[in-house]
């Protein structure tokens, strides 16, 4: 296929939610279609009609472009296509590459029975038999595996894994109702849509045997295979609940933001030097399937925090103004319209300390309190007549200052050398007089964020307090 435009694809069932899997699936799919100048294609596997809800398929398609992996086509949907698997099932059986197997179900499980016991897959007695022996009840159609020789599969992740034909089983293509199966369909499929190379996860590597055999059946050129590993968890095992957040959806629940699940699912099973932070651009460029290493990869909070936080440094400020006021919301908080200007000014000062966005609200819930706040006790023990005083005092002085934290920092240093005390003697008192015991940058940066009518407000509602 070196001769053809790459086309990948990416076939998810709308079966429940979006695995992080699935989405690293995804962009590995995508970025080798960008990489090559080809196509991405989606086509949504729903044949489980009970499961394939309408729900489930916007899961997906919510997922992919929360991700920023949109296909390039409309979608493909499976079951609308059960018609043309129908057709090459047909087909085959007319090339001799499949036929009709009418063993009835005690039959099969009889056969069944004596191939395990001689070691060996299952043999129907139709595989030979003659049209004109057929009988009239239900059948199966069932592709005709070579039982000699072997199947090769050359996989880009993998090498090449050899498949003995004689360990291969006649493969069901059409149910006793008509329906296709999994195979079939998969096959059918991606040749219709001109997919030239399969990325998908390494549980279906046995799959690609049988569907080699379907395509050579069909005298179809056979795709580029590409088995990607699983992602374990932190401790080597299989990914599952316990280890966390395993979804798309609670990724982005989570407060990750979509530039950094793309650079840290890229790095799981791939990577370019020790390059730990590159730009789509940068992976488009750099990315090749065979570059994949075939081990399993670690899911790793630590680094994915580490990615989230330059990715949240590196951000918009209007943007992540949005998206800090819709975790606000989320939350049930009343923004008001005024609300978000302060946000907006807020977010430089405290951004760099934050690993997700969830983080980044939580260092910004000190601007959005409403006068009069209610003070923690620990800030109340504080406001003795002293503290008072000199509280009082740097209101006066910081009142006539220029409002930028350099002006203010500088304010106060020299209004506790005036004092002659260390800024610890008041500096934690007006930091929960400002941030009402949430959580604030340093107490320029505090001043700054409020606003000086803000801070101003604040301390006088402090200081007019009965003792």
């Amino acid at each position: 296929m070196s001769d053809r435009p790459v086309v990948t694809r990416i076939a998810p069932s709308p079966t429940g939610m979006m695995h992080i899997g699935t989405a690293r699936t995804a962009l590995f799919n995508w970025l080798y279609a960008r990489h090559t100048g080809g196509k991405f294609l989606m086509r949504i596997e729903d044949t489980d009609r009970e499961r394939s809800t309408e729900a489930a398929v916007q899961v997906i398609f919510d997922g992919l472009k929360w991700l920023g992996l949109e296909a390039d086509e409309p979608p493909v949907f499976q079951f609308a296509r059960v018609d043309r698997h129908r057709e090459v099932a047909q087909e085959l059986l007319a090339r001799g590459a499949a036929y009709k197997d009418f063993m009835s179900a005690e039959e099969l499980e009889a056969e069944r029975e004596k191939a395990r016991a001689e070691g060996r897959v299952v043999r129907s007695p139709w595989r030979d038999a003659t049209p004109n022996d057929a009988p009239a009840r239900p059948f199966v159609v069932r592709l005709k595996s070579p039982q000699e020789g072997e199947t090769l599969v050359d996989d880009q992740v993998k090498g090449q894994v050899r498949f003995q034909n004689k360990d291969l089983d006649d493969l069901i293509l059409l149910r006793t109702d008509g329906t296709p199966t999994y195979n079939l369909a998969v096959v059918v499929d991606d040749h219709d849509m001109g997919v030239t190379h399969v990325i998908r996860g390494d549980d279906h590597l046995n799959n690609a045997a049988r569907q080699t055999l379907i395509y050579q059946g069909m005298g179809w050129d056979v795709p580029v295979w590409a088995h990607l590993p699983l992602i374990h968890g932190p401790d080597g095992a299989k990914l599952s609940k316990r280890h966390g957040a395993q979804a798309v959806s609670e990724f982005d629940d989570m407060g990750y933001l979509p530039e950094a699940m793309r650079n840290y699912l890229a790095k799981l099973g791939w990577g370019h030097g020790d390059d730990e932070i590159f730009s789509d651009e940068q992976a488009i460029a750099w990315f090749d399937i065979k570059d994949v290493v075939g081990a399993p990869a670690r899911l790793d909070w630590a680094k994915l925090n580490h990615l989230n936080n330059h990715y949240i440094r590196q951000a918009d400020v209007e943007r992540l103004t949005t998206l800090t006021a819709n975790v606000h919301r989320g939350r049930d908080w009343k923004l008001r319209e005024a609300d978000l200007p302060v946000l907006a000014r807020t977010i430089p000062l405290v951004r760099d300390g934050a690993k997700t966005m969830l983080e980044l609200a939580d260092a910004t819930v000190f601007v959005l309190k409403q006068r009069p706040l209610e003070l923690p006790e620990k800030t109340l023990g504080m406001l003795n007549d002293e503290t008072r005083g000199r509280l009082s005092r740097l209101r006066d002085r910081v009142a006539g200052q220029d409002w930028t934290v350099s002006a203010l920092e500088q304010a106060i240093r020299s209004f506790a050398e005036a004092e002659g005390v260390g800024i610890g003697k008041f500096g934690p008192a007006l930091r929960g007089v400002l941030s009402g015991g949430s959580p604030a940058p340093d107490l320029a940066g505090t001043l700054v964020a409020l606003g000086k009518d803000e801070s101003l407000g604040r301390l006088d509602d402090a200081l007019s307090r009965s003792a």
